[in-house]
Order: C-alpha cells, then sequence, then structure tokens
C-alpha cells in the first residue's frame, strides 16, 4: 500500500463526517501474557487501515470545522534508545508522514493535552471515537477507556461511533488492495501445495503446520493470516480445532483452513485431503458434493445478488447434491452435516470487520464457504474460496490452490520435495 491509499481512506472518511467533529482512533495497547512477557502487539486494524502505520500506543487525532476544513495529527512513541534497545527501533515522524501521508507528527505525551484543548474549545460538538467489541465481555480498548472519560470530562461532546463509518469503506476493496490480495493467494497456494506434498499416514498435525510456517517464512516474517486450523481424523469434527497434536492414521482426511497475507490483506483458504494421497468413493462422493457447490456459487455470485443468498443457496444446493448421492436422508436434515456458515467477508482482517450489505456490489471479497461433516463416516472438512465480485460476476482468487479430486492426487504424487 502507498500513502495515497491511507490518504485516500482518511478523506473518505472526513468526508462522511459531521461538520464540528473531532476523531480519535488509536493504535492499541499490547496485552500481558505472563510475568515479564506480552502477546505480540496486534495493531488495531482501523488505525492501520487510516494511517499504515504498525505499534502500540500511537494515536490519530483529527479536527472537521463547521465550514468542512479538517485538520490532522498522528502521535508517535517518543526515541527510547533504552526502550528500543530491548523491544525495537521505534518510527520515526519522518518515516510515519511518508508511510501514511500525515505532516503534522507529535508524541504521545502531548496527545491529552491536544484532546482537550481541542474539546474546550467550543468549536466542536461531536466526537468519533472507534467502539467496536466483538463481544461484550471484551476488555475495554483505549477508545472505551476514553469514552468513559469524556462523558464526565466534556459531556457536551455527542459521541459518533467511526466504527460504523469505516465498516463501510472497508466493505469495498480498492484495487492495490485485491492486488496484494492476489499476492497472498499465491502464498497460501504455495503452502497448501507443500503440506500435500509431504502429506502420509502416520504425520502429526504439527508436522503439517510446520510445513506451513516454513513456507510462509519465505515470504515475510508476519507468518500465517490467523492462527491456522490443521486437524486429521475425528479433529475434524473441531470446526475451530487448534492443539494440533493429533496424528493422522491410514484413510483419514486432512483438514486445514488457512490463510497468508500481504501488503496486511490476508486470504482464508480450506481444503481436505485423504492424508495417504488416494480419496476414498465416499470422501470423493462428499468432496465432489462440495466442489460442485462451490463451483455452482462461483457461476451465480454477481452484483444484485441478496448477501444472505449466498450461505443460503450453499446450504439448499448441497443438500439436494449429498441428498442424491445418498450421504444425506433429507435435505431439510443439512444441518446434520453442514455445520457453520457459508460466507464472511476477508480483507484487513480474516472475518473482515465490514458493515454486512443487504445486496452484493462490485469490488467486495468474502468466503465461499462449504463444509460438511459425517461423523458416521468418520469425514470431515472444507472447500473454502474467496470470491471477488465483479461488474458482471465474480472470480475466485484462490482458484491457484488445487481444489478438484484429480489436481489434489495429483499434486500429492509429486511427493514431498525437501526445502533447500
Amino acid at each position: 500500500m502507498t500513502k495515497d491509499f491511507y490518504m485516500g481512506n482518511r478523506k473518505r472518511l472526513y468526508e462522511m463526517m459531521k461538520p464540528a467533529s473531532l476523531l480519535v482512533i488509536f493504535s492499541g495497547l499490547e496485552v500481558r501474557k505472563t510475568n515479564d512477557e506480552f502477546y505480540p502487539f496486534y495493531t488495531h486494524r482501523n488505525f492501520l487501515y487510516l494511517t499504515g502505520i504498525e505499534g502500540k500506543e500511537l494515536a490519530l487525532l483529527a479536527a472537521k470545522d463547521q465550514g468542512g476544513r479538517v485538520t490532522e495529527k498522528l502521535f508517535l512513541l517518543p526515541p527510547d534508545l533504552m526502550a528500543e534497545r530491548w523491544t525495537g527501533r521505534r518510527v520515526k515522524p519522518d518515516e510515519a508522514a511518508e508511510i501514511s501521508g500525515i505532516e503534522n507528527i507529535g508524541f504521545a505525551g502531548e496527545f491529552e493535552g491536544e484532546l482537550h484543548r481541542s474539546a474546550t474549545c467550543g468549536n466542536y460538538e461531536n466526537l468519533y471515537l472507534d467502539l467496536y467489541r466483538a463481544a461484550p465481555t471484551d476488555r475495554d480498548t483505549p477508545a472505551h477507556m476514553l469514552l468513559r472519560r469524556v462523558a464526565a470530562d466534556y459531556p457536551y461532546l455527542r459521541i459518533e461511533n467511526a466504527d460504523a463509518l469505516i465498516r463501510r469503506l472497508r466493505l469495498i476493496k480498492q484495487p492495490c488492495e485485491i492486488d496484494a490480495m492476489r499476492k497472498a493467494e499465491k502464498i497460501t497456494a504455495e503452502g497448501i501445495r507443500a503440506m500435500m506434498r509431504a502429506s502420509r499416514p502416520g504425520m502429526y498435525e504439527y508436522q503439517y503446520k510446520a510445513v506451513w510456517d516454513y513456507v510462509l517464512g519465505q515470504y515475510g516474517p508476519q507468518g500465517p493470516a490467523f492462527p491456522s486450523i490443521i486437524s486429521a481424523g475425528k479433529n475434524n469434527f473441531c470446526i475451530h480445532y487448534n492443539s494440533y497434536t493429533g496424528r493422522a492414521q491410514d484413510g483419514d482426511m486432512i483438514l486445514n483452513d488457512v490463510g497468508a497475507w500481504h501488503d496486511h490483506m490476508m486470504t482464508d483458504v480450506s481444503r481436505g485431503w485423504p492424508c495417504n494421497g488416494r480419496y476414498t468413493e465416499k470422501q470423493k462422493l462428499l468432496f465432489n458434493g462440495a466442489l460442485a457447490t462451490s463451483n455452482h456459487m462461483f457461476e451465480i455470485i454477481k452484483p444484485g445478488m441478496a448477501m444472505r443468498d449466498v450461505d443460503g443457496e450453499i446450504h439448499r444446493y448441497c443438500a439436494e447434491r449429498l441428498n442424491e448421492a445418498g450421504a444425506l436422508d433429507d435435505v431439510r436434515n443439512v444441518s446434520k452435516l453442514m455445520w457453520h456458515g457459508g460466507a464472511h467477508h476477508v480483507g484487513f482482517d480474516v472475518h473482515d470487520v465490514v458493515a454486512t450489505p443487504e445486496k452484493i456490489g462490485p469490488n467486495m471479497v468474502f468466503c465461499v464457504d462449504v463444509g460438511i461433516y459425517h461423523e458416521e463416516w468418520g469425514i470431515g472438512f472444507r472447500l473454502e474460496d474467496n470470491c471477488l465480485v465483479t461488474e458482471n460476476g465474480c472470480e475466485n482468487l484462490s482458484a491457484v490452490t488445487p481444489r478438484t479430486v484429480e489436481e489434489i492426487e495429483e499434486e500429492m504424487r509429486k511427493g514431498f520435495v525437501a526445502f533447500s
């Protein structure tokens, strides 16, 4: 991404804000893991989407006056030779300006004073904060902490939820985002192909993961886009399994739900294959039902289709295929074999935080996810691809990863090639 991307994102957000408004967006705080160790820091995606800057305890403060003119300032952690010796180099003002396009740069210690001066000058009526919570029990973010203080110190400021506006922006992917996702899809395909070639009975799930992690490590330090789901046999019936302790037995299916990222854009791809490289008749029957469903969806998805119909049609069409094949007694019982939804948006987050649209439109990207879990047959897997909506239809971005029985078996026949 270039600074024009981040400048454009902010410009569009400012245009959506009411006049006489302040905006505060935080990058987030570290979360302690144990004693003197913190979890790896993960920059809040909305802050990253607007600035391109990664790091803890950063803030963006913008002000839109009554006439619509906007001023903005980015607050960084100050240089600290001792802290940087321990935890790494901090981004410098000139670097932050080049990445974000924000010329006015300050340091974190100045933020509270500048916010106070802006809030008490009498020129602003509204304060936009990113107040998103995935669940009511989530820990407070810096925005929620500020919200409580604003209620006491600046009760005359009306609170607006910036997240609601940013969700609308993030729904539509820009050309540079789609380009980055295409590159991430190629990396994802390389990792999945390597796991397929390495696969054999007796292999542990953590060994599959080691192959995947190694391939991604050749493309940068960021690692997987999300905690990889890699399982074998009965563990495939835990939808978000992440223990990696199981061992593939001859005849087991390997389920993987994985993704790489490139330039902040993520992928989410699932494939299921037999650990021994040869689908049984029942495995093939179920897999081809999922494949037929996926292919059907990529034929019919186009602008104007109701977003809710993506999931509904996946379940309806797959239920018919499974019923025809004798794997499902009645299409009305599809929930016995299909346990989760079939579509979610992908982008700066793997489950992208967007404004869920009523109708599908061009340049939206979401998953087409067909999951089948037949416990009686001991077969569970997902076939998940990333769908880019075009002007007249759609494109399967993850078609670069083998997705038919024939393609997967051919890939597995190549055998594992040792890394140099």
